[in-house]
């Protein structure tokens, strides 16, 4: 009983993130009500609150979901390659992931430029594990001698972080038929120019 009852709440957050993301990518947080949410969830909105404690809370445990799936992602694509490779692999992991969550990535490209919202704190560090898996990488690849010894890691990081971030989404929105393989290598192409110069 108590499994069949877990299952039903985890998939009911679920079912509360996905709408979340979706009426706060369409219309922006401050637009988006706790009975959009519901409504769009398809339940009612004590629901919500049972779940969660605010809209806020929601939205603090959507970024920590989200990013979290992100981080996973890119640990499980580095995980035992070479720093080139692994690299390869991140690009490929984000623009996977982004291409999966597409809602969520533009909900985070938004609110990371945002300074004033109660949750600030909470981004930062997540974006900084995810920047950590990026950084561990290059870090690698400066040890190794594959990148330029006088490389500054935390920028380059946030920089591929970044810059795969805006290449998905603009990928997403305005070519989207091209295909992820040729999105990918034109993003390393640039990586790679960007690393030897």
């Amino acid at each position: 009983m108590t499994d069949g009852r877990s299952r039903r709440r985890v998939d009911t957050r679920q079912r509360l993130f996905e709408a979340a993301v979706a009426l706060i990518a369409e219309q922006g947080y401050s637009a988006t009500t706790v009975d959009d949410i519901a409504a769009r969830a398809g339940v009612a909105k004590g629901t919500v609150y049972y779940n969660f404690s605010s809209k806020t809370a929601l939205f603090e445990e959507l970024l920590r979901h989200g990013i979290g799936l992100l981080t996973d992602a890119f640990r499980a694509a580095v995980a035992g390659l070479p720093p080139r490779e692994a690299l390869e692999a991140l690009v490929r992991a984000q623009l996977e992931y982004i291409q999966r969550y597409r809602a969520f990535a533009q909900l985070l490209l938004s609110e990371m430029w945002r300074t004033n919202r109660e949750w600030q704190q909470t981004l930062r560090l997540l974006r900084a594990e995810a920047i950590g898996v990026i950084g561990e990488t290059v870090q690698a690849g400066v040890d190794g001698g594959e990148l330029p010894a006088d490389l500054d890691v935390r920028l380059a990081s946030s920089a591929l972080f970044g810059v795969g971030l805006v290449v998905a989404v603009d990928w997403l929105v305005f070519q989207p038929d091209r295909p992820i393989a040729e999105v990918q290598e034109s993003l390393l192409a640039i990586v790679r120019r960007a690393a030897h110069t």
